[in-house]
């Protein structure tokens, strides 16, 4: 099939129209009475002494007289009311105008954030494979989402909507078992069924074939960079670290699987790599550990899950914090310090978690899931309470990834749809990105 049928494939986006939700009814004002401002004592001899007829009508003695006398005038001191406010409250209208900054800190309350309940764009994805240790979906820096569709790899431009073919391989190589962009979004790595890893120039007018890698003995199903290094994680259980840059590539491995790698995430400082498999096990590993003669030593090792882990995210404003999810088996999230290797929470989803990604802007979690709702769901951190589920998928949300401005998110799975969806927030919105306590990426150097 030629490039231009393939590019047939992806329909023109649909937008569709968000139904925002209708404002309540504002609070009316009811009268609470300040009880400290009361006085019952007052009030009790008011109604039972003050102007009640002596039930006796004998003469008083002067000393009883001149008694009941002080204390009426005792109790009538400076008597306004019964029932008072201690502080007046203001006008409505002095309330509509008041500012933000004069109410209190502990007494604001935030609005909550609208989020659309379908996606914002659908377009075909024919052929992508519903394979759940496979990751076929990525969205550069370069504004460009790749996706893997059997053996070809077609990206799609979120500026301006165009779709191309980068590549078609033969049936001997595929198909394509994993996709992942080059921090500078220039290149894409493509990881094959045949186990070799293909590196390719995307930029326009220029797209080719730099080079291929060669390391693993079975297929290559995730890949994530860390500046110029490449890492891979295959189905021989093998973890390789691969400097693009040189001839001889692998300047490292990792053992201490013993089934598929599913999930590989580096840390934002880059000093951290965090593996998932197909045997249960999360790793945390160090950049700094052994040599390219030498088999790393893992730094944690994780075995609380129970099924595959594929969906691993760091979290954006705590860099020793990690995040993973389990298959259909555990259906857990789990948070990880990997400082110290403690599961620091645990969160029973009720269905298999196949991808995590946090939100940038605001203390939130993202998770995809499968049986049998194939929803999305949002947690607020770090309570964990659901704060919205979107529905639209019939299959397994496998696949997802995030904007470069981090405010939109791709979904793929094997009802043949890839989706758009405006979960974290509108970009109009100026919010500043949660800082973390460790560095971000240092400037990443161009590959030669």
């Amino acid at each position: 099939m030629d490039a231009g049928s393939r590019y047939n494939k992806f329909r023109p986006p649909l937008v569709n129209q968000m139904s925002h939700k209708k404002r309540t009814r504002e609070n009316l004002d009811r009268f609470i009475p300040n009880r400290s401002a009361m006085d019952f004592d007052y009030a009790h001899y008011m109604l039972s002494g003050g102007k009640v007829k002596k039930e006796h009508y004998g003469v008083n003695s002067p000393s009883k007289e001149a008694y009941s006398k002080q204390l009426a005038e005792i109790f009538n001191m400076n008597r306004t009311r019964i029932l008072a406010f201690k502080n007046k409250p203001p006008h409505s209208a002095e309330r509509v105008s008041e500012s933000p900054s004069s109410i209190p800190q502990s007494k604001t309350i935030k609005k909550r954030r609208y989020i659309p309940q379908s996606s914002e764009r659908t377009l075909d994805a024919p052929d992508i494979l519903d394979d759940f240790y496979l990751n076929l979906l990525d969205w550069g820096s370069n504004n460009i989402l790749a996706i893997a569709l059997g053996n070809s790899v077609y990206l799609w431009d979120a500026s301006d909507e165009s779709a191309t073919e980068l590549l078609t391989v033969d049936d001997d190589f595929g198909p394509v078992t994993a996709v992942s962009w080059s921090p500078d979004g220039r290149h894409l790595a493509v990881g094959l069924n045949n186990s070799h890893v293909q590196l390719w120039n995307t930029l326009q007018g220029s797209c080719r074939l730099l080079r291929t890698l060669r390391g693993h003995s079975l297929r290559v199903g995730s890949l994530d960079w860390n500046e110029n290094i490449l890492t891979t994680g295959g189905m021989d259980s093998m973890i390789i670290n691969n400097d693009v840059r040189i001839r001889s590539h692998i300047v490292g491995t990792y053992r201490g699987h013993n089934q598929e790698i599913c999930g590989l995430k580096w840390s934002a400082s880059g000093q951290q790599l965090a593996s998932g498999g197909n045997d249960n096990l999360v790793h945390i590993w160090s950049i700094s550990m052994g040599s390219a003669n030498t088999t790393h030593q893992w730094v944690h090792r994780m075995t609380d899950h129970t099924a595959a882990v594929k969906a691993l995210s760091w979290c954006p404003f705590q860099s020793n914090m990690v995040a993973s999810g389990g298959g259909v088996g555990d259906q857990c999230i789990k948070f990880w310090n990997t400082n110290t290797g403690a599961c620091l929470n645990s969160v029973n989803t009720g269905s298999q978690v196949c991808s995590l990604l946090w939100n940038r802007h605001d203390r939130e979690l993202l998770s995809s899931h499968g049986f049998t709702d194939n929803q999305l769901t949002v947690w607020k951190y770090p309570s964990m309470t659901k704060i919205s589920e979107l529905l639209g998928h019939t299959s397994r949300v496998l696949y997802m990834a995030q904007s470069p401005d981090g405010y939109t998110v791709a979904t793929a799975t094997a009802d043949e749809t890839l989706r758009l969806w405006n979960v974290f927030g509108n970009p109009k919105e100026t919010k500043p990105v949660l800082k973390r306590k460790l560095e971000p990426f240092f400037d990443l150097a161009q590959i030669r």
